[in-house]
């Protein structure tokens, strides 16, 4: 019997659905069915009594599911108490972030971090992709919470957190109102909005351009408020992250998904560190990143 084998028919249990507990865990639905079965097996009694689409416990499943959730309680709090034993009293996270972040995962997932290991102290700093790819190169940060600019390199865990749906803001005074999606195409002559510091423009311009592929002339703004009052003037259009988005728009702005030929325009957002700095703590911070990330998504 499996360590993983009891968290799996954990999470069917309190999912109550196969396919919920494989994404919660991070695998496919046919390989948890598989673990499951291999762990009746492995027991010789059946835990889930299947009928069509939907189980039950049986006697044996109702005492497996409680008792199993005491042995994952004390084996995460045996996990933690001999990390904080063996780490220095001192130990501490670094933690960069994009300075035009708006979302509010990254804070719960601090607050969550810190409630499981208060010993560690948390230090963040925000700046644009490049200053934080230095800071990650220069060991001024343990781990960078980014979307992906360039090709993953080897030296770097590149850790998937999630895909986020891109959308633009656009005033609803603008030919742009009244539609219920709008492409790179038909944004091609308007103008883009894009909120960047001085030194950054030039590299968010050829981001936009080349990657994303919006054409057009290129406005800049210092936050996004300044953004958002250059959208609600009818100066342009605003994209708009899928992840840590700004607050919805008031009654004077709208928000559109934006497509590429027929498809949804999507970026991958990753926590980025250096291989040979890994530890326990910076997996464990990027874990539950992507957890609250990916809950946020669903609801």
């Amino acid at each position: 019997m499996l360590f993983k084998q009891i968290k799996y028919f954990v999470s069917v249990v309190e999912c109550n659905s196969f396919t919920e507990a494989a994404e919660q865990c991070y695998i496919s639905q046919p390989a948890i069915s598989q673990q499951i079965q291999a762990l009746e097996k492995d027991l010789g009694v059946e835990l889930i009594h299947r009928e069509n689409r939907s189980f039950s416990l049986t006697p044996a499943g109702e005492y497996f599911y409680r008792h199993g959730t005491e042995l994952l309680a004390e084996a995460d709090e045996l996990r933690r108490e001999t990390i904080r034993i063996g780490q220095d009293d001192e130990s501490q996270l670094r933690i960069g972030y994009l300075w035009c972040y708006n979302g509010q995962e990254l804070h719960e997932a601090i607050a969550e971090f810190s409630s499981l290991y208060p010993g560690v102290d948390i230090n963040t700093t925000t700046g644009t992709h490049e200053e934080l790819y230095d800071l990650l190169r220069f060991n001024g940060i343990d781990l960078a919470l980014s979307d992906q600019r360039r090709a993953f390199s080897e030296a770097y865990i590149n850790f998937h957190l999630l895909y986020g749906d891109f959308s633009v803001e656009v005033s609803v005074r603008s030919r742009f109102g009244a539609m219920e999606k709008v492409t790179t195409e038909d944004l091609k002559r308007a103008p883009c909005i894009l909120i960047s510091p001085k030194e950054q423009q030039n590299t968010e311009q050829e981001f936009y351009q080349n990657i994303i592929g919006l054409g057009g002339n290129f406005l800049f703004a210092s936050n996004p408020e300044e953004a958002r009052l250059m959208v609600v003037g009818n100066r342009g259009f605003l994209p708009v992250d899928g992840v840590g988005t700004l607050a919805p728009p008031g009654t004077s702005i709208i928000r559109l998904p934006l497509y590429r030929d027929e498809h949804r325009v999507r970026r991958n957002y990753c926590a980025f560190w250096r291989k040979e700095r890994s530890n326990y703590y910076i997996e464990e911070f990027a874990e539950i990143l992507r957890g609250l990330l990916c809950k946020e998504t669903h609801l």
